[in-house]
């Protein structure tokens, strides 16, 4: 057998080799970490910690910047970044996108938190604007449900409850419920950071940075790109309204 036939049967079975995103359709990469609520425990403020916070923050920039992207969403240990239709990161090749997308999230967060994390990554497609409304959307009240069950499962841990037991006393109550209980403890959960209960939002903004022509001695201005964090998102309807500025 001669090496091309050899290498051709070889490649034959890289069988998602050549998958590639629907043209024309809305791109959504979500990356998860692996293990993290284990891994976060021992190391970090419960149920949120800024520097955690900040440390994904960072991530879903790398993300935004590196592939690149128009909108980012990062809420617990998830990012969620959006690309347009015409986008064409190496041809839109799926196995290239979930690889690159995790290994950028992985190393990043590695490097901030110097220890070994890893992110998973998969696509979701979108075929028009209001399924990537209803996207976010899914993810922010998901955002919100976790951040209402954190806050109850960790408060009964500090109370003394054991885990099983702060489980067991969450399933299937009601979201009174867990607003009340809170509310008995001295917390208000809506009183709460806007960043814990809606997500933050990373997007391009353009801005006007001076500079000085030494040559005829103006002060002359450019327009530049930036990431903006937002760290205030409206929520529900006036959320739906915010994501149209990118669709």
């Amino acid at each position: 057998m001669d090496n091309q036939s050899f290498e051709n049967r070889m490649r034959e079975l890289e069988y998602f080799h050549n998958l590639r995103l629907l043209p024309g359709a809305w791109v959504v990469v979500r990356v998860d970490g692996r293990s993290f609520s284990r891994f976060t425990e021992s190391r970090f403020e419960k149920p949120f910690d800024l520097q955690f916070h900040q440390m994904m923050v960072q991530t879903a920039q790398a993300l935004l910047e590196e592939m690149p992207g128009v909108y980012a969403y990062t809420e617990s240990d998830e990012i969620s970044v959006l690309f347009p239709p015409d986008w064409d990161f190496f041809g839109r090749s799926l196995e290239k996108i979930v690889s690159i997308s995790a290994s950028i999230a992985s190393a990043t967060m590695t490097h901030k938190i110097g220890s070994f994390v890893c992110f998973d990554s998969r696509v979701w497609l979108g075929v028009n604007a209001v399924q990537v409304t209803d996207y976010f959307s899914w993810r922010q009240a998901d955002a919100t449900r976790c951040a209402l069950n954190g806050w109850c499962y960790w408060t009964m841990r500090k109370l003394g409850l054991t885990a099983s037991q702060a489980t067991a006393k969450l399933d299937r109550q009601s979201e009174a419920f867990k607003n009340e209980f809170l509310f008995q403890n001295g917390i208000n959960f809506n009183d709460l950071p806007t960043w814990q209960r809606r997500g933050i939002g990373l997007y391009w903004e353009n801005y006007i940075k001076e500079g000085y022509n030494p040559i005829n001695q103006q002060t002359v201005t450019t327009q530049r790109r930036r990431i903006k964090v937002d760290r205030d998102l409206p929520m529900k309807e006036e959320y739906r309204e915010f994501m149209a500025q990118f669709l």
